[in-house]
């Protein structure tokens, strides 16, 4: 069982952020421009200038034990472990890997070999599909194993948006903070943003990303005037999905809305979107505009209801092998 996430860079440097960015944005899957023209874009101006930028926003996320997203992924697989050794005992090997950075599809492929695994279950750990997540992950997948003389016997899982477990773990999550901080006005989606010519092309992340919303607000009772949903971490000059997430939270401080909650759906582990450009950026632009308490919900992360949600979908993606 192969957890997979985005990636992170090694260390919050330059170097380090650069390298992480250079993979990251040379795929095609997540750029989809005029290969020779983003080239020179790409290691001209962004590689040159970008990196620099964004050391402070790595620094205020960094932890003793390294990168958030990197931590969490692999407390998730840890927890998976237990929870299926459980159940399963010592049948099911529960790792992790990045599409970009490390520890890498390849590696993570090569090792499985080495100790004699000959069929892995690959789950990437984005609920809603896009492919510029679900799908790069595959390609990364696809890249690693075509360099496999002796190739493993594989599952992938698509999606899990709308998946029951996935739903009430979000759920969960919502009313536990409610529990502590108490309800606020409104409840805001964010969701990661995507260009909007990808999805008129066919990329079904908007579709996902809206069912999953709905689901939620269904099952919290909400009415359409209590919770809204939104784009983050648009980049470039091109039209993304809309609404965008900070003009939203500015125009909700701006309107008189002085309570807010945002939970971000997509992120299956906090990261530099959630914990810096939400937790930060977002609430300074919503406390400017007039609001005056603002609320992140964190990502699932290893709480216990999201690692049921992870075991149940191992478990039912690997019926036939065990």
């Amino acid at each position: 069982m192969l957890l997979v996430n985005l990636g992170t860079p090694d260390a919050p440097d330059a170097p380090s952020i650069r390298r992480y960015l250079k993979q990251f944005l040379s795929d095609p899957r997540v750029i989809e421009a005029p290969r020779l023209i983003w080239w020179a874009v790409l290691n001209l101006v962004i590689l040159r200038f970008r990196p620099r930028k964004l050391i402070p926003n790595y620094r205020k996320i960094w932890t003793p034990k390294g990168s958030p997203i990197k931590t969490i992924t692999q407390q998730q697989a840890c927890g998976l472990q237990n929870a299926l050794g459980q159940e399963l005992g010592a049948r099911v090997l529960v790792d992790f890997a990045m599409t970009y950075g490390a520890p890498s599809l390849p590696d993570k492929l090569a090792a499985l070999q080495r100790q004699g695994i000959e069929k892995v279950l690959v789950l990437p750990l984005y609920p809603q599909y896009s492919a510029t997540t679900t799908a790069a992950s595959f390609d990364a997948l696809a890249q690693a194993m075509a360099k496999m003389r002796d190739i493993p016997e594989l599952r992938f899982v698509k999606r899990y948006h709308n998946h029951p477990a996935y739903i009430a773990s979000l759920v969960d999550s919502v009313r536990a903070h409610w529990r502590v901080r108490g309800r606020q006005g409104k409840l805001l989606f964010s969701f990661h943003g995507l260009p909007k010519a990808y999805v008129e092309k066919g990329d079904p992340y908007r579709r996902d990303a809206e069912e999953t919303a709905l689901a939620v607000a269904r099952e919290l009772k909400l009415d359409e005037s209590q919770w809204l949903m939104s784009f983050q971490s648009r980049v470039g000059t091109a039209e993304w999905l809309k609404p965008y997430t900070d003009a939203t939270v500015t125009e909700l401080g701006a309107n008189g809305c002085e309570a807010l909650d945002v939970i971000c759906p997509g992120f299956s582990a906090d990261c530099l979107e959630t914990l810096e450009e939400i937790e930060e950026e977002n609430r300074g632009l919503y406390e400017q505009a007039g609001g005056k308490d603002f609320h992140y919900i964190p990502a699932l992360n290893a709480e216990p209801e999201h690692i049921e949600l992870l075991q149940e979908l191992c478990e039912q993606h690997l019926r036939g092998w065990i």
